[in-house]
């Protein structure tokens, strides 16, 4: 049997060298490395689930130095470091580990994002104040697949961006067990579900208005159906009042064949529908797109400054664009924007004939690397055979996603793709997949390291994410190289494997799962599995493959 977890890569106690030097990443010596504080500050500061590390990190520019975190409780700095709660919220989430999307978490006052290129006083980008992004449209035309992804990209850029879903708001005012008013849903409404729409929305604006005001959040994405032209002028007029822009995104589907899968991939694991029997739910949410049809009025408000989505890309409509590097880049994303049903699988390169391979010397597998290639398409197919048979057992008749391989330039993950190739997949080349360059680190061991470069051995201690070795690139330089394949991800529907350096899988998976610039030089990823993202609207899922299952052979 294949062995499935649903469990993210782990994190190390710190970034340490591979057995081999085969990604050719600049080693950080866990020994022999003064650090400004003692142990028992570092054990008693890191956060549950997270490396000691974590801990160093405090004298990283990117958390304002540790002085500035000394006075904080343990909770509070676990909370501030992880970047994972706003003291408004009613119940903030610390996730403790990478298992989990974070994509919902809300960002502390020093965030830092993955590919932030530089900071501002105000904390907010590309002098673009702060913008509202309004969703309009029926219920399955994607919105809150838009919001997540819209919020995922720009924050990715440090754009510090937070969707405000209002289904969670009336979620978390109904209690849990307690039913929905019959009418919620409906336009004419009776006067306390009216009373009870409005206290939802108020309380959604009113953490929307704090975001902006009090966490120097620059870009709120509103996710409602907004369907009446009235309710929109009000919101414009609101947001104006308080010096807020507001750009409209219209998600319009003609395709009934997008709405039903919609319906059936998207709603059917909604919170709402939890223990629902399946044909049940989709009646029940049919009701709901039904109930509103009558009433919805699509975006005709010349005034208004919008951009309308149909079928998820197919063609894109723009009025009253305000120019600016903020909003072109919106639309420069939802150029790339599709929904995204295909998984995204990760995996190793195989190991090569060189035990401590220069970077420029770009060697070919070793007979163990040829080995492990055949194993990994042996492994990968297999499992996605078995995936698909227990989908159509389930009454599933969707047919079986195209898979496509990608590589780096360099031979041994090409060679490590060489047995999909035979088997007659698309296997492609993309130089942005190159991992890490050493620069003048290139080939050294840990202890050459630390005799050559003590004072960067020091500094790389401290920002691991953002740090250069000399003449080499550091994370943060791979995370923006590597946006091209980012939106490529976006783009594509098929299944994606890519097979590529430690280095490279650490920064991609960060992008997927939202993870902070503390998360990513620590992710682990072994050769004997291959690491799912299965992407959904509302988050990503994570499951490791072991290829080396019972009955592979």
């Amino acid at each position: 049997m294949l062995s499935l977890s649903d469990s993210s890569p782990s994190l190390s106690p710190s970034p340490s060298p591979p057995e081999s030097n085969d990604d050719f990443e600049p080693p950080s010596p866990r020994a022999s490395v003064p650090v400004p504080y003692s142990s028992s500050v570092a054990s008693s500061l890191s956060p549950p689930g997270l490396s000691t590390i974590h801990a160093e990190l405090a004298t990283s520019p990117i958390t304002g130095g540790f002085e500035a975190h000394m006075q904080m409780s343990p909770g509070t700095f676990n909370s501030h470091i992880n970047s994972r709660a706003f003291a408004h919220l009613r119940e903030p989430r610390r996730l403790s580990s990478v298992d989990f999307d974070a994509i919902h978490d809300t960002l502390s006052s020093s965030h830092m994002s993955p590919a932030q290129l530089y900071t501002t006083e105000s904390g907010r980008l590309f002098h673009a104040g702060k913008l509202c992004i309004v969703l309009v449209g029926l219920p399955a035309r994607g919105k809150t697949h838009l919001a997540v992804s819209l919020t995922r990209y720009l924050r990715w850029l440090g754009v510090k961006t937070h969707a405000f879903h209002l289904g969670d708001y009336r979620r978390g005012i109904i209690a849990e067990g307690e039913d929905v008013p019959e009418d919620y849903f409906m336009v004419h409404a009776s006067p306390s579900t009216v009373i009870l729409r409005q206290k939802v929305m108020a309380n959604c604006k009113t953490d929307v208005f704090k975001f902006f005001d009090y966490d120097n959040g620059q870009v709120a994405i509103y996710d409602a159906v907004n369907h009446t032209s009235a309710g929109r002028r009000a919101l414009v007029k609101e947001f104006n009042s308080r010096g807020i822009q507001t750009l409209f995104i219209e998600s319009i589907y003609d395709r009934e064949d997008i709405i039903e899968a919609n319906v059936r991939s998207v709603k059917i694991s909604s919170p709402d529908y939890i223990g629902w029997e399946e044909k049940e739910a989709i009646a029940h949410y049919l009701k709901r797109i039904n109930d509103k049809i009558p009433h919805y009025e699509t975006l005709d408000e010349d005034d208004f400054s919008y951009i309308k989505l149909y079928n998820a890309g197919e063609r894109i409509l723009l009025n009253n664009s305000k120019v600016g590097y903020l909003p072109n880049r919106i639309v420069f994303y939802l150029m790339n924007l599709h929904i995204k049903s295909g998984c995204v699988y990760f995996a190793r390169a195989g190991r090569s004939t060189e035990e401590r391979p220069r970077y420029k010397s770009d060697p070919h597998l070793s007979e163990e690397g040829r080995m492990y290639a055949n194993d990994l398409a042996h492994g990968l197919l297999e499992h996605r055979r078995r995936e698909y048979a227990a989908r159509a057992a389930d009454g599933d008749t969707t047919p079986e996603r195209e898979l496509v391989v990608w590589t780096s330039t360099r031979l041994r993950t090409i060679e490590s793709s060489i047995e999909f190739q035979r088997r007659g997949f698309s296997c492609r080349q993309r130089p942005q997949l190159s991992q890490m360059h050493p620069g003048s680190c290139d080939g050294l061991t840990e202890d050459q390291l630390v005799q050559m470069f003590p004072d960067e051995v020091i500094a790389h201690k401290k920002d691991p994410y953002r740090h250069r070795y000399p003449r080499a690139e550091s994370y943060h330089d791979l995370a923006v190289r590597l946006e091209p394949v980012i939106l490529e991800m976006e783009r594509i529907p098929n299944d994606i494997l890519i097979i590529a350096h430690v280095s490279v899988l650490r920064v991609l998976y960060g992008y997927l799962m939202a993870c902070s610039p503390f998360d990513i030089p620590m992710l682990e990823f072994e050769r004997d599995e291959i690491v799912e993202i299965i992407p959904s609207a509302y988050n990503n899922r994570v499951k490791r493959i072991n290829i080396y299952g019972d009955n592979l052979q």
